[in-house]
């Protein structure tokens, strides 16, 4: 499996993206070096698509494929393409709060701790459907990781979406997301024209 293992905090500086999008609360120091060159068009579309994959934690192939899917679907391709990601298990168990970044949560699901609707998955990239069930399989519910994380991610809001509850570890998809709730700061209509030409 191919694993992004670029510094978290270099690859936000360079895209210009606030760590707490990540669910990092760590800031930089430092600043990017960058002479004041004009960015093209083609610049600017390539950076939008590489803020929703490092987010996301997808690789260029699978990111693709979902805009493939998207484009396929009805109404606006770029929306249609971040419900999609949103949609995606590991990001739905980081938006419960029950991992403190989108890579732990990817590690959680990996690791066999995640049941949806009573059933083990193990697939970072399931999409989850409205009506689902998450919660953290009943074995895993007593480790202290998890007393951790809840104490870490505990003052993060959970969407409007989604309804979490923090003591059995579990999370229930009331609706999908709608564009207007996902708070990720890219701009998909530029992902839309890369891909487009």
């Amino acid at each position: 499996m191919a694993v992004n293992r670029t510094p978290v905090l270099k690859r936000c500086r360079s895209l210009g993206l606030d760590p707490i999008y990540l669910g990092i609360d760590k800031k930089s120091n430092r600043e990017l070096k960058r002479a004041n060159r004009k960015v093209s068009e083609y610049g600017l579309q390539l950076r939008e698509k590489q803020k929703a994959k490092f987010i996301y934690g997808v690789l260029e192939k699978p990111f693709r494929n979902y805009y493939e899917r998207a484009d396929r679907q009805k109404g606006q391709t770029g929306e249609n393409l971040m419900i999609l990601l949103e949609r995606r298990l590991d990001n739905v168990i980081f938006r419960l709060g029950f991992a403190r970044t989108r890579r732990e949560a990817r590690q959680i699901v990996d690791h066999k701790h995640v049941s949806v609707n009573g059933k083990c998955v193990n697939i970072p990239s399931y999409l989850i459907k409205a009506g689902d069930v998450i919660e953290i399989r009943e074995k895993f519910k007593g480790s202290q990781r998890y007393k951790d994380i809840i104490e870490a991610a505990g003052g993060r809001l959970v969407p409007a979406w989604l309804e979490a509850d923090q003591e059995a570890l579990k999370g229930t998809v009331n609706a999908l997301p709608t564009r207007e709730e996902i708070d990720v700061p890219v701009n998909e209509m530029l992902i839309v024209e890369l891909y487009s030409k």
